[in-house]
This record gives structure tokens, C-alpha cells and sequence, in this order.
């Protein structure tokens, strides 16, 4: 008897191929597409025309393929918690939400309904045993995105693009004949459409407030709402001294006043952060780890010096520019996921300001 799998099936090429190649391992696929809005955005990653193609591409591999409603979870889980946390100040990561509280939640309840033994996505992450690793691939691993999936999920989980590359994935899709073979990828958030100012001001009471330099304590500017504006942002902030090089160091939406500063003031030494989610427990983590603030940013050496179930404190061997609230600290010893959490504050700021003290 086939051993059964539920796949994320997205109308993109990387699920696509991570269905090609769990079917030749011998599995038998079932392909779930997740519907996380209600209606057809055009950039949606659930819209009309991705279920076609991934329909498309089930016809081909002849597996089967289902839509699955998630709309309520997705609202829950993601789209409130983003608008939650702007409207306090802080930056969320959505997708470090989706994917453990919605995607590999909606494929696991499926796959244990159907009684599959595992679910399966197309992510560039590798797993060996009880370790999870980074893509081989280091331009697309996606590792950073899935710190907070549960270390019981990752047990159960396949990721058969793990080993490939890009053009490798293609090169597979193209020789499969698979439709999806030259689909181009989304790089932005699948709800808010290219336009996340235009997207928080729709939903948020934003109006324009002052833009206060931390050094001075002066207004040199006006934003167009503090719930706009993130950590280490230096455009739009409509800076009357346009000669000042200054970043967000700050947002205070209650008084719906943005801080700024020079870069030194939104470079810090330190993290601490909340809502932590470990794949290996603290007492087994080396004496220095790497730690990564953004999904594009560099890791970074740091040492740690407290955790314990609920988050974590760190110090890094070199300053970091924009430690960004509601952002993720993701942790790694080598090419291992120690697991990460959620950034409740910046530690030691490279320059620390005179009005920042003062605060």
C-alpha cells in the first residue's frame, strides 16, 4: 500500500515539483490548495487563476486535487494580528504566522481526517531526522519563515525541494511538462496587494502626525500616520531639512508621533524577544549561536543571555541596524533552525540619543 501525503499544491512551480517528486519517490499525493481570502484578487496566491493551474498540474502528475477552506482561520491567525500590531507600533511578520498557524495547521487536520501519514510543501528547508537545516539552495531557503512551525509538525513533514535550486526546480518543471514550469514567483504579501500603506489605511484610523528627531527633540517633519511606519525606515517620512539623513527609531502610535534618527540610533546590541518557539531546547544550544532579524538580513554571531520557554535575550558580537518589534529573531547554529520568536524590543542602541534617554 502507497504511504499517503497531503501536499500544499499552490499553482506555483515549487509545489508543483514537490509533487512530481514525492509521486516518482512512490507516494500518494493528494493536492490541497488552502483558500486563505474570500474572492479573486489578482495577486492573491489563492486566486481562480492558481487553482486552474494547480488543477492543471494535478490533471498531469493524475493525483487528486481539492480547495480547502481557511478563510476564518487566515483572517484570524494573520490578517488581525497584522492590523493589531501596526495600529501599536510594532512590524508583524505575516507569513511567520501563516505558515505554523495556518497552512501546516489546515494540511495536518486534513491529513489526519483522509488518514495520511505525512503533509508536504514545496519550502526550501531541509530536514535530517529531528533536525531541521537550511535550503541547500541559500538565495531561496526559507527556513526563517517556519521557525514557528512545531518541532512535532517538522516530524511529519516532507520537503522534497530541500536539496534542489532554483533553475533546478524549473529545469525539473519544464522537463515534466508541467504548466507552471515558467511561472513567475510573488515576492509580496499575498493580502494587501502590492500597497500595505494603502491596505493599513483602509482598515486603521491613521492621520498625520509629527516627525520628531531624537537628537534635538525637534519636529522636522510630518508622516501621514504613525501605524505606517516601521524601524529603520527612511522614505516617506516628508522631512522638512531634506539634507538630514534620518531613520525610524521609534513609533509611538498612541501619540501618533514617529522618532527619528541618524542610522547609529537604529543600530542596537541586543534583542529580547517573546512568543518563543524552540526545535531544540536552550540547554542544548551552543555557546554561540547566529541569529537573523529579517528574512534578507545577514545572521549574525550572538550570545545568549537568558531564555527560557516564553523568549529570550540576546547580545550580538557586532551592532545590527533596524531590530524591529513584531519581527522575527530567528536562531541557528550553523545550517540548523534552533527555533526563534517574536521581537518585543531592541537592546543598547549603537548611539543612544539624548531625547531617547530622556524617554
Amino acid at each position: 500500500m502507497k504511504r499517503r501525503v497531503v501536499l500544499g499544491l499552490s499553482g506555483g512551480v515549487d509545489s508543483a515539483v514537490a509533487a512530481l517528486l514525492l509521486k516518482r519517490r512512490g507516494y500518494e499525493v493528494i493536492g490541497v490548495m488552502l483558500k486563505l481570502e474570500a474572492g479573486n484578487a489578482p495577486n492573491s496566491c489563492c486566486n481562480l487563476e492558481a487553482a486552474r493551474r494547480a488543477q492543471k498540474v494535478a490533471d498531469r502528475l493524475g493525483i487528486p486535487f481539492v480547495v480547502a477552506s481557511a478563510e476564518g482561520r487566515f483572517a484570524q491567525m494573520v490578517i488581525h494580528p497584522y492590523l493589531e500590531g501596526h495600529a501599536a507600533g510594532v512590524t508583524p511578520n505575516p507569513c511567520t504566522r501563516c505558515n505554523p498557524f495556518v497552512k501546516f495547521r489546515g494540511l495536518q487536520d486534513i491529513a489526519e481526517r483522509i488518514g495520511a501519514e505525512r503533509i508536504a510543501t514545496g519550502h526550501y528547508v531541509r530536514r535530517e531526522e529531528s533536525r531541521v537545516l537550511r535550503g541547500r539552495d541559500e538565495r531561496k531557503d526559507q527556513s526563517y519563515f517556519l521557525w514557528a512551525v512545531p518541532g512535532e509538525v517538522f516530524q511529519k513533514s516532507l520537503f522534497p525541494l530541500g536539496e534542489l535550486t532554483k533553475p533546478e526546480v524549473r529545469a525539473l518543471a519544464e522537463e515534466a511538462g508541467l504548466v507552471v514550469a515558467k511561472t513567475p514567483e510573488s515576492q509580496n504579501l499575498c493580502f494587501v496587494q502590492n500597497d500595505p500603506a494603502g491596505f493599513l489605511r483602509a482598515r486603521l484610523r491613521v492621520r498625520p502626525g509629527p516627525v520628531v528627531d531624537l537628537e534635538s527633540g525637534e519636529v522636522i517633519g510630518r508622516h501621514q500616520g504613525a501605524a505606517l511606519y516601521t524601524v529603520g525606515q527612511k522614505r516617506g517620512l516628508g522631512l522638512f531639512k531634506s539634507h538630514l539623513e534620518r531613520f525610524v527609531v521609534r513609533v509611538d502610535t498612541e501619540a501618533n508621533v514617529v522618532y527619528v534618527g541618524p542610522r547609529e540610533a537604529a543600530t542596537w546590541w541586543g534583542l529580547a524577544a517573546g512568543e518563543a518557539n524552540y526545535l531544540r531546547p536552550p540547554s542544548e544550544w551552543p555557546e554561540r549561536i547566529r541569529v537573523q532579524v529579517r528574512h534578507r538580513a545577514r545572521p549574525t554571531p550572538a550570545r545568549v543571555v537568558w531564555a527560557d520557554e516564553k523568549g529570550f535575550e540576546l547580545r550580538f558580537e557586532e551592532p545590527v541596524f533596524a531590530v524591529t518589534p513584531g519581527q522575527s529573531a530567528v536562531l541557528y547554529a550553523g545550517e540548523e533552525l534552533l527555533g526563534g520568536g517574536v521581537i518585543a524590543r531592541a537592546v543598547e542602541p549603537l548611539r543612544a540619543t539624548r531625547a531617547a534617554v530622556a524617554g
